[in-house]
């Protein structure tokens, strides 16, 4: 039997292990359970799921991901502080949650879910967190990047900063509309499930976040990556430039010819499609 509501408030806990928020390390953390079992329910039904965490801090999220029912956790965290509150919350849980000492940009994810007893090929898995705000952005695009897709996970719910938050689920035409969300709407089904205030974490950050909700396609248009890379730094690099004049160090208007778009045309006026196009005509 699980012994998660039986574990100290998150405030003593941290005041114990003495776990004040670094910044160096993008640390804001989230103590109200109201708002962490809010984050775990957007992902649906965790019954039977493998949830793979990064930087759970103290475990506010971790708790409410256990008592939400998943089947186990596995947590990367890579400040060591916070290992012993992390203990606690797999000894209440019986195990279900195994965490990773390191950083998570430098490990590969799938690799560690096997290291932890994770079928990759046969269990259910899905991504959640409050990412560190200075690695959001480089983790988000590991996930949706690569070579292998479908991916591992079967969906994702992750806090980013409001700004990126809508740059992921941008559309055409929209300001936000940029590389990242043609990136995204590739992929992957992108929509913001709610905001939350500064006020709700500890320290509070100097901007609202969103919680992005991430399904992947199953079957994305087909186009190498490093060639939609290639188009859309090259059109989103000089955003206010026409598009012959943007994309002339890959073909110019000979290139926009091939596929029928206007070289007046501007980065933001394309769709997803339409970059791909570019991307499968390129030399």
């Amino acid at each position: 039997m699980s012994h998660i509501d039986d574990l100290p408030p998150l405030r003593e806990t941290i005041a114990k292990f003495d776990l004040a928020a670094k910044k160096s390390l993008g640390q804001n953390f989230l103590l109200d359970l109201n708002i962490t079992m809010k984050i775990a329910r957007s992902a649906g039904a965790l019954d039977g799921v493998t949830v793979l965490e990064i930087g759970p801090g103290p475990g506010g999220l971790t708790r409410a991901l256990l008592a939400s029912g998943a089947k186990q956790v596995v947590a990367i965290e890579r400040d060591e502080r916070c290992l012993p509150a992390l203990q606690e919350i797999s000894d209440a849980s019986e195990g279900r949650l195994r965490v990773v000492s390191g950083d998570a940009l430098e490990l590969d994810h799938a690799l560690v879910l096997k290291q932890n007893g994770v079928d990759l090929q046969n269990d259910r898995i899905k991504i959640l967190a409050n990412l560190p705000y200075n690695i959001a952005t480089p983790l988000f695009t590991n996930w949706i990047g690569g070579e292998n897709w479908p991916p591992f996970w079967e969906g994702m719910s992750l806090m980013f900063q409001k700004e990126v938050a809508q740059r992921i689920i941008a559309q055409p035409g929209d300001k936000a509309w940029g590389r990242l969300g043609v990136f995204s709407n590739w992929r992957c089904h992108c929509d913001i499930a709610f905001d939350l205030p500064p006020q709700v974490f500890t320290p509070p950050p100097k901007v609202t976040s969103s919680v992005v909700m991430v399904q992947p396609r199953t079957k994305p248009l087909a186009v190498e990556q490093a060639r939609l890379e290639l188009v859309t730094q090259a059109a989103f690099g000089q955003r206010r430039k026409m598009l012959r004049q943007s994309l002339k160090g890959i073909g110019g208007q000979n290139l926009l010819d091939k596929v029928g778009i206007e070289g007046t045309l501007r980065a933001e006026q394309l769709s997803t499609e339409e970059f791909v196009n570019l991307a499968n005509s390129i030399g």
